[in-house]
């Protein structure tokens, strides 16, 4: 028997074999791409496994963009002793009692912007809509977005809070992200932690 008729019968089993594996690999594929693309997909808040431990804090959507999906805040106002500010600053409100403001305000200290360009009352607050803050455009701004106060100047930090590289989230690292505002950690008047020793929560080793 000729050489050429014994590897017939092998050349057709390779042949099947190929067949049959290569179909089974693009599908292989296709599965893949298929994961890799639902995982581009934005996060459906109403498709996500619920939680342990639901968040408690009143939240607000932030209005910024994210390639990540929605994320909260923490609210603002209702954190704020002497809101609504209308109460006191509105034309239909009688005269207000000589030093008034020092009266309302004076645990207010602004140390904002430096020496050489201090912010003011106005920089941040809108003259016309008391109970709104107003943005660096002129477009006035709800305070529980208060970040997009903040942004206009502070814009790099704004950018790495919005990605998580920047702030703190709220109570849960999985499920519904919320973070803390911008005012939840800095003093929107001082904003600047100031600089102090480390504390220890050990006593000192004696020698």
């Amino acid at each position: 028997m000729k050489k050429s008729q014994l590897c017939k019968p092998y050349l057709k089993l390779i042949a099947m074999v190929l067949l049959l594996a290569v179909p089974a690999v693009y599908a292989g594929q296709s599965d893949v791409v298929k994961v890799f693309k639902q995982a581009l997909k934005p996060v459906d808040d109403g498709k996500k496994i619920d939680q342990m431990s639901p968040v408690t804090t009143n939240t607000v959507l932030v209005k910024t963009p994210y390639q990540g999906g929605r994320f909260y805040t923490e609210t603002r106002k209702d954190k704020i002793d002497r809101f609504a500010c209308s109460k006191c600053h509105d034309k239909a409100t009688p005269a207000p009692p000589t030093n008034a403001a020092k009266i309302a305000h004076s645990d207010v200290l602004i140390d904002h912007g430096g020496e050489k360009k201090p912010l003011a009352c106005a920089t941040c607050h809108d003259r016309q809509k008391r109970d709104l803050l107003v943005a660096e455009g002129g477009a006035s701004v709800d305070m529980d977005h208060v970040y997009l106060v903040c942004g206009g100047c502070h814009f790099r930090q704004q950018k790495d809070w919005v990605g998580g590289a920047h702030g703190k989230r709220v109570q849960n690292w999985a499920g519904k992200r919320v973070v803390k505002n911008c005012t939840s950690c800095h003093d929107p008047h001082a904003p600047l932690f100031k600089k102090r020793w480390p504390a220890t929560y050990s006593s000192p080793t004696s020698r």
